[in-house]
């Protein structure tokens, strides 16, 4: 099997079925797994009802944090490849066959989907929020860092070998995740003598009122967590 779609949810009854339409839909030899967390507002009792083949469910026995849920789908992924997809409608899954050619491509060991070179590319700018602001600082952090020139690491959208990420020991449990895996990716890929690309892929944010969770102290999280990593192993 070629790839793992990994689909952390938590309250989003509006959007799963759609978003496993899309996954599905996609022309790769596929498994997905989704990761309930406990979900209140019927998106666990929809995802009992499924009887889809090529999708697994595994419940959370408590709200543990979006971190938690995506490493207990790594941890039971089977393809060669694993990527993780948020159960929103703000990534569109059509990019992740690009994702999947570029890291085959050789000479890289992941990658990630860039809203910014998305936007970039469609001749739009990133929409200005609180989340822009708090986006350019840590990746702005991470580049000094790390002396990296990825241009959004805190996208969904990630993407590298099962072998890979389950060899990694991911200690983050909530949206810092995300810092910590960018942060090992840079690191492994140098040791390997290999890189982390990224790739424009096309993003329609929402707002907190739409369902958005992630905030300021989140941020705070990301910054400690690139500078942790960047002098910890």
């Amino acid at each position: 099997m070629k790839l793992t779609v990994v689909i952390p949810v938590y309250n989003e009854h509006g959007t799963i079925l759609d978003i496993l339409s899309r996954v599905r839909a996609l022309d790769v030899d596929k498994e997905i797994i989704v990761v309930d967390n406990c979900s209140t507002d019927g998106t666990r009792e929809l995802l009992q009802g499924l009887e889809y083949p090529d999708v697994r469910v595994i419940y959370q026995d408590r709200n543990r944090f979006k971190g938690n849920s995506v490493k207990k789908g790594i941890a039971a992924a089977r393809g060669n490849y694993v990527v993780i997809q948020d159960a929103d409608l703000e990534y569109d899954p059509q990019d992740i066959p690009r994702l999947l050619e570029c890291v085959e491509a050789g000479g890289v060991l992941a990658v990630l989907g860039s809203r910014v070179l998305g936007m970039r590319q469609a001749g739009q700018r990133m929409p200005g929020s609180i989340f822009s602001f708090g986006r350019a600082v840590i990746n702005g952090v991470f580049r000094v860092l790390y002396g990296s020139s990825l241009t959004d690491i805190a996208t969904c959208y990630k993407l590298a070998p099962r072998a890979l990420l389950q060899s990694l020991t991911l200690r983050c449990d909530s949206f810092d995740l995300d810092f910590e895996l960018a942060a090992k990716f840079v690191k492994a890929a140098r040791r390997q003598g290999m890189t982390v690309a990224d790739v424009p892929v096309s993003y329609a944010p929402r707002t907190v009122a739409e369902g958005k969770k992630i905030g300021w102290r989140d941020c705070l999280k990301a910054l400690w967590t690139v500078t942790r990593f960047r002098f910890s192993d």
